[in-house]
């Protein structure tokens, strides 16, 4: 490597979930979402991150906790949920190590699930069941850099036809991540890392310092980049753009060349919840009986076209440090490059969903853990760095303005307004427009009023969210999806009704009570913290 070539690698991970809350029922399928994610992704992460610091290893990356996300990991109905949700599957899990015993290709799978639950398990101690101020300790030490999203990680392009909705999003984003997480960001992912050039302003309103786009947002940049996407950009606005590097991504993502493919990492299809006799689950099922995803795998992924063999957890973590090794090798190579060509230095970004590191990618946080370490064998040629850290060590001195891009199929928003979802946008823009005209008329109400237009408020955030239109295109959950837009319409409607009417009493006051108790996202927020956001 040439004598001065150095270049940063930002990792940036996207940590995001709808908003699932269901007091209603004692055990809800789709609330399973948040613990699965804690299981499997949250806390081996925060682990990696403890393990590192403990050990002197410096690393840094950047992460969004997006509102919904955050609000989920504070509320206290969740967090008791998910230490009774580990209790059962520590209980599975002795259970299965006691079927299994004297098994030579299982016990020791089974025994190694049992240590790990009991792993998460003290980590989930260690930081006193919250995730959320585990992050924030290590924003603190310089070693992450949080971001937030909009409120609910809309799509933002989608509400272009009613973009009165638009603001709300990101102001009440920056907002309530900080009254959530107790600090301010600087930097947000725009969800679906969507952006169009027309609310450029607005993202600056808000306080957004920095963001990031997919490849296309700066290769196809009006003035093109002269570093590509190696190198950020700022708008007109005077937000910084950063651009995913596709030479990085393909490694980890790619279906057929990505590591996460390899043949002795967990296959994530194979889970004893589908493979076992119910009698053996002890009750780790739907509520209808149905089967469902335990998290207790015991096949390796193998090959194609081939009986499955058992998962080696052993093999598998020195698979993963090998990929690591292989990864930063790699960077070193790239940064070799793109060094030699350009005038500031290079930084390698790096974004993926979270929920890849882990939950998809069972080996992932060993992976990534791994990465930081093996660093410092490039003799700091490549260095870790947030995106925020690189801004204050570089400022930006390019102006263009992105392309109109997402991360999606395709690169734009078919995903979200193709004909799948198509038709849940006429409800979000009458609902956007309502909401609007019923603050601009009743902004001042107070009392069980002003507790209703602050829910209205809620239920059309709640709405807003890219989730819904997106499960409708994957077909995953499609019946919960509709249920959702429905009850969230409805809700906002009635909740408007009762705003003009200024008469809550009877039956409508525990129906208020009850939807509030169900959907309280961002309860920490009302009256002007809420309704000012919709200011023209």
């Amino acid at each position: 490597m040439p004598a001065g070539a150095h270049g940063y690698l930002a990792f940036v991970l996207h940590a995001h979930l709808p908003f699932v809350r269901h007091p209603e029922h004692a055990r809800h399928l789709e609330e399973r979402w948040l613990y699965e994610a804690l299981v499997e992704c949250y806390l081996p992460l925060l682990d990696a991150f403890d393990r590192l610091e403990a050990d002197g290893v410096p690393f840094a990356l950047t992460m969004s906790v997006t509102p919904p996300l955050a609000a989920m990991l504070k509320d206290e109905l969740l967090r008791q949920r998910f230490h009774e949700h580990l209790g059962r599957l520590e209980t599975l899990a002795e259970k299965e190590m006691k079927r299994l015993y004297g098994d030579a290709r299982f016990a020791p799978v089974a025994t190694f699930y049992r240590d790990y639950l009991g792993r998460m398990r003290a980590v989930w101690n260690r930081h006193g069941g919250d995730v959320v101020e585990g992050l924030a300790r290590h924003w603190d030490a310089g070693h992450l850099e949080l971001l937030t999203c909009s409120a609910t990680h809309c799509y933002l392009p989608g509400m272009l036809a009613a973009r009165e909705g638009i603001r709300p999003q990101l102001e009440l984003g920056v907002r309530g991540f900080e009254r959530l997480v107790g600090r301010m960001p600087t930097g947000a992912w725009l969800a679906e890392c969507a952006y169009h050039p027309s609310y450029d302003e607005e993202i600056a309103r808000a306080g957004i310092r920095f963001t990031i786009v997919d490849s296309h947002g700066l290769t196809h940049a009006r003035p093109r980049p002269p570093h590509g996407v190696h190198a950020p950009i700022v708008s007109p606005a005077g937000v910084a753009f950063f651009a995913r590097d596709a030479e990085s991504s393909k490694q980890v993502w790619s279906r057929e060349e990505g590591y996460p493919g390899d043949a002795f990492y967990r296959d994530f299809y194979r889970d004893i919840g589908f493979d076992l006799p119910l009698e053996h689950l002890y009750g780790e099922v739907a509520g209808d009986g149905s089967r469902l995803m335990t998290g207790l795998k015991y096949f390796r992924i193998t090959g194609k076209e081939v009986d499955k063999q058992a998962y080696q957890p052993g093999v598998a973590a020195q698979r993963a440090a090998e990929h690591a090794g292989n990864f930063v090798f790699n960077r070193a190579h790239q940064v070799k490059y793109l060094a030699g060509q350009m005038s500031v230095p290079p930084v390698i970004v790096a974004p993926y969903d979270a929920e890849l590191y882990g939950h998809w990618w069972f080996e992932g946080p060993m992976f990534l853990e791994q990465v930081f370490r093996r660093l410092p064998e490039t003799g700091g040629e490549v260095e870790a760095i947030t995106l925020r850290q690189y801004l204050d060590r570089h400022p930006v001195c390019v102006q263009a303005t992105p392309s109109a891009s997402t991360w999606g199929a395709g690169g734009y928003g078919e995903v979200w307004v193709g004909h799948e979802a198509a038709w849940t946008w006429r409800h979000v823009h009458h609902a956007t427009r309502y909401a609007k005209w019923l603050i601009s008329r009743y902004r001042g109400v107070d009392g069980r009023v002003g507790q209703a237009l602050d829910q209205a408020v809620r239920e059309l955030l709640l709405l807003q969210s890219s989730d819904w239109p997106f499960i409708l295109k994957t077909g995953t959950a499609t019946r919960y999806a509709e249920a959702r837009i429905r009850a969230h319409v409805h809700r906002l409607r009635h909740l408007g009704h009762l705003v003009e009417t200024g008469r809550i009493e009877g039956p409508d006051a525990a129906w208020l009570d009850d939807v509030c108790r169900r959907d309280n996202f961002f309860a920490q927020l009302g009256g002007d913290d809420l309704r000012r956001a919709f200011d023209a």
